[in-house]
């Protein structure tokens, strides 16, 4: 059923579509400054190549390039900001991963959900309340994401054979670091991932 996943992902419409996505979403440079606007002239030239490194399953994502922002209650959060054309690739896998893997979420789930929001989930807890539930259990393990670089839960599903290699292959990069301070550019970047490569939990910011 997934025999041409990969074959998918590198094809020319959800390459466009990234593409446009990638723009929209602007965001800060990675480690090699490269903004967004420069993103399609750097494709068009470079493309091919890429798309036989992602056929092949030997394209190597750049390190992202760290940042560390203030917590309201002390100490600093780490965000990774990867290359735009990372971002690209990212996206372009997002785009096919997700009609095979959203329909596997619970109903009650609403993080990081197309479609859902923070919004849905508190209505959804206000509808909980006026039906009389009245306990509520909140579970955080502190900066799991910041340490862990395992993805363990890739094996339970295997689409695409190739695809599946890339997905899953060790994404823990070096990663290079800036104080917020130190990155003016950084309170544009809409679109950030947490220090977990592998995992790419993407966050979002305000400006």
């Amino acid at each position: 059923m997934y025999e041409n996943l990969m074959e998918e992902v590198v094809g020319d419409e959800n390459l466009r579509a990234a593409m446009r996505a990638v723009k929209r979403n602007q965001g800060a440079p990675g480690i090699d400054h490269m903004k967004t606007t420069e993103l399609e002239g750097h494709i068009q030239k470079h493309w091919e190549k890429i798309r036989a490194k992602l056929l092949a399953g030997t394209w190597v994502p750049s390190p992202v390039k760290r940042v560390e922002i203030p917590k309201p209650s002390g100490g600093t959060r780490k965000l990774g900001i990867p290359t735009v054309v990372d971002r690209l690739i990212q996206q372009m896998l997002l785009q096919v991963m997700t009609p095979i893997f959203e329909p596997m979420f619970s109903e009650h789930s609403y993080g990081f959900r197309p479609g859902r929001s923070a919004h849905d989930a508190v209505r959804a807890a206000q509808q909980h309340a006026r039906e009389g539930k009245e306990w509520v259990v909140d579970i955080d393990i502190t900066k799991f994401l910041d340490s862990y670089s395992q993805c363990s839960y890739g094996s339970s599903k295997r689409p695409g054979g190739g695809s599946n290699t890339l997905i899953r292959k060790p994404l823990r990069c070096p990663c290079r670091t800036w104080r917020a301070s130190s990155s003016p550019l950084f309170t544009r970047c809409h679109k950030l991932c947490r220090d977990t490569p592998s995992r790419r939990m993407a966050s979002t910011t305000g400006t």
